[in-house]
This record gives C-alpha cells, sequence and structure tokens, in this order.
C-alpha cells in the first residue's frame, strides 16, 4: 500500500488542489491531506472550516483522509509511516521552491516527494489569489469547490 500525504495550509482548498488530489489517487491507496498549522501565519479560515472544507468534498471518496499537524512535514510522515509527499507545481517559480524543500527532506529522510504538474485550466488558481478575491467581494465559485463557496454563499 503506497500512502501520500499532501500538505498545505488549504486556506482555502482551490480547484487547482482538487485537480492534483484527483489526479494522483490512481497512483496511491491513501492520500492524507494534511492541512499544517503555522503559529507565525494568519488565516482567512479557521482550522475547522479549512478540514470541513476538504471533508466535506471528499465524503464519497474513501482513499482521502484528512488530518491536522505542526512541525515538520517529514515528522508527519514517520509518525504515520508514510513514504511519499505529494505537490502540485503551477510554473517554475513553485518548481524552484519545492525542489529544495524536497531535497531538504530527502536529505533529512527517506521520504520522497512526487510532482504532478497542475492541469492547464487550474494553473493560475492559488489560495492567495482566492482571499484577495474574495477580500475584495468577488465571486470565488469557478475557483474553488462547492463545499467553500456554499458556506460562503
Amino acid at each position: 500500500m503506497k500512502k501520500a500525504i499532501f500538505p498545505g495550509s488549504f486556506d482555502p482548498i482551490t480547484l487547482g488542489h482538487v485537480d492534483i488530489i484527483n489526479r494522483a489517487l490512481p497512483l496511491f491507496s491513501e492520500i492524507i491531506i494534511a492541512v499544517g498549522v503555522n503559529t507565525d501565519k494568519t488565516y482567512l479560515f479557521s482550522l475547522e472550516d479549512r478540514v470541513n472544507f476538504i471533508k466535506k468534498h471528499y465524503a464519497n471518496e474513501p482513499k482521502v483522509k484528512v488530518e491536522t499537524y505542526s512541525g515538520l512535514t517529514i515528522d508527519f510522515c514517520k509518525k504515520l509511516n508514510i513514504h511519499f509527499i505529494l505537490r502540485g507545481l503551477r510554473n517554475p517559480a513553485d518548481f524552484e521552491f519545492e525542489k529544495a524543500i524536497a531535497q531538504t527532506n530527502r536529505k533529512l529522510s527517506t521520504v520522497e516527494t512526487v510532482f504532478l504538474l497542475t492541469s492547464a485550466g487550474t494553473s493560475f488558481i492559488s489560495s492567495s489569489i482566492v482571499r484577495d478575491v474574495l477580500k475584495n467581494g468577488g465571486d470565488i465559485s469557478c475557483l474553488v469547490p462547492d463545499s467553500v463557496s456554499k458556506k460562503l454563499g
């Protein structure tokens, strides 16, 4: 059984995240969406809301689990005996940033990072863009799953 962790803040989960998760489902027996808690970061949505958005969206997908964690992602992987981290890449800047993290994780552990390129239709979406649109009164329904937009609507 190959399990993967898909870590992030998911503030909120976007259709870009959903694209990566859905395309990774055939590759893994289980994907744990690991919602990170970073005390240095200010979130728009509460941890409970972020977890609930994901759980509602994947309520009918038994291969997806949702957990919260703090600290190093590789320590969370070790705790759960998981050997793969799933990450999505939207652009060259993402690649450079994620490559450095993946190489560091590999130096500190045996955890491998698996990268998937985002689909062209979602490559422009980021949680920060969604938050900015939302803060300025825009419609985010084309950027996020229904579990997010319905809560706000």
